[in-house]
This record gives structure tokens, C-alpha cells and sequence, in this order.
């Protein structure tokens, strides 16, 4: 008793009607995973049907494996960034976060993203005034109305320190360099923060983030499938 099922009255059993909904899921998820394999990029965003499922699976995937530092909608937490401001350092489309994930940021792998920002006052590059100079032309680009006559001044010579120190990795305009890592400082998209203490202490002691790479820990399917899930999120929030 409990462990036989009653056949029904067409001669089937609940025990066969479940295995053969298993087999039925599991083909067609073997179905679609092929194709987010093996398609390209461009076919799948511009498959709605496919697109629905990367937004569900794909879900599921990064509630497990980036939320923990990317918040569970992918608005980022203190320090990590936030994936859905379509703001990037390597790029947003999907073959450039799959690079990225497949990689990290800053890892041991041979073709890891490597980005590091210099502790120019902590290391002694910069002066400690000449860095607060800087952070307060850093400060003026997304702060136009910081313009008191002690801030002018700061900002003026902070400015010349950008263009010898800074702009080699920023850009001359300060809009970030890809090829690099290299964050726009013009937008007001920070990870670590854009009041002026903040930006202080970024000059002052540098920073290196860093994201593991997933090429062993997820299958290429599922790396694929988190690529199109973060590069969508970027895509679909206002």
C-alpha cells in the first residue's frame, strides 16, 4: 500500500502520465538550450518566444549566481554596479558581457579584464592637495553648479592634474576609455559613489574591483543565457 499507482480507466497510470511530462520538459528544454548554444546573438533578441524563456531561465540563473552582489534586480549593491543603467566599462552587448563573464574581472585567468585604479595619494603620485583638486574637477562634471570662488580655483588646478595624470586612462573629456575599463566620469552612474569624500578616497587609495569568472562554474549555455539576461536588463529599464 503506497507504492503502486491505480491505473485510470483508459488503462494509464499517474506514475506514466508524470515520466512522460519529465520527457516531454526535458526535450524541450534540451530544444531550446541548443539553440541559445549555438544561434546567434542577434537571432535570439530578435526571437520574442526564446526571449521570454531567457528572461525566466535566466532569472532563475542570476538569482543563484549574481545577485549576491548585484541585488536581485540587477541594480548593484554598495560597491558593485549596477547592470540595469546600461552603463559599462567593457560594453553591453551580450558577446561583450559573455567576455566578461567568461573571464572576471581582475582573476587569475590567462584572459582575465584587468582594471586597476592607482592609490595616487596613498602610493604618494599626488599631493594631497593636488588630490583633492582633482577629485574636485572630478566632482564639477556631474555637479555644474559647484562653483564658489575656493572651488573654481580647486577645480582649475585640478584640471591640469586630470590631463597629466587621469586622462590617459579617462580620455581628455573624461567620458572613460573601454578598451581599458576605464569608467565616463561625466554620466553620474558611480559604483563606489560621486560626492566629493568619495571620490576623495577613490584618488587618494585607488580601487580594484573584482568579478569571478564563470567559465568553469556555468555551462556555455548558461553563459550565454545570463548574457542575454543582463544585457536585456540594461536594454528594457527606463
Amino acid at each position: 500500500m503506497g507504492t503502486t499507482y491505480t491505473k485510470g480507466l483508459l488503462g494509464f497510470d499517474q506514475k506514466q502520465i508524470v515520466e512522460e511530462q519529465i520527457v516531454d520538459g526535458q526535450r524541450e528544454r534540451a530544444a531550446w538550450t541548443a539553440r541559445i548554444e549555438n544561434e546567434s546573438y542577434d537571432a535570439i533578441l530578435a526571437d520574442e518566444g526564446l526571449m521570454r524563456i531567457v528572461r525566466s531561465t535566466g532569472r532563475q540563473l542570476f538569482g543563484d549566481n549574481c545577485a549576491a552582489c548585484h541585488g536581485s534586480d540587477g541594480r548593484g549593491r554598495a560597491n558593485y554596479p549596477d547592470l540595469t543603467d546600461d552603463d559599462w566599462l567593457w560594453g553591453g552587448g551580450p558577446e561583450l558581457i559573455e567576455q566578461t563573464m567568461r573571464v572576471g574581472i581582475n582573476t587569475q585567468h590567462p584572459d582575465s579584464r584587468i582594471a586597476q585604479m592607482p592609490s595616487f595619494g596613498r602610493d604618494e603620485m599626488l599631493e594631497r592637495e593636488q588630490v583633492r583638486s582633482v577629485a574636485a574637477y572630478v566632482y564639477s562634471l556631474t555637479n555644474p553648479d559647484y562653483s564658489t570662488p575656493e572651488a573654481l580655483e580647486r577645480i582649475t588646478a585640478g584640471k591640469e592634474v586630470f590631463a597629466t595624470t587621469c586622462a590617459a586612462c579617462h580620455g581628455e573629456d573624461a567620458k572613460g576609455n573601454r578598451d581599458v575599463g576605464a569608467p565616463n566620469l561625466t554620466d553620474a552612474y558611480w559604483v563606489y559613489g560621486g560626492d566629493m569624500q568619495t571620490i576623495i578616497a577613490s584618488v587618494h587609495g585607488g580601487r580594484q574591483g573584482h568579478m569571478p569568472t564563470w567559465d568553469e562554474r556555468l555551462t556555455g549555455a548558461e553563459i550565454r543565457m545570463l548574457s542575454l539576461y543582463v544585457h536585456d536588463l540594461g536594454t528594457r529599464q527606463p
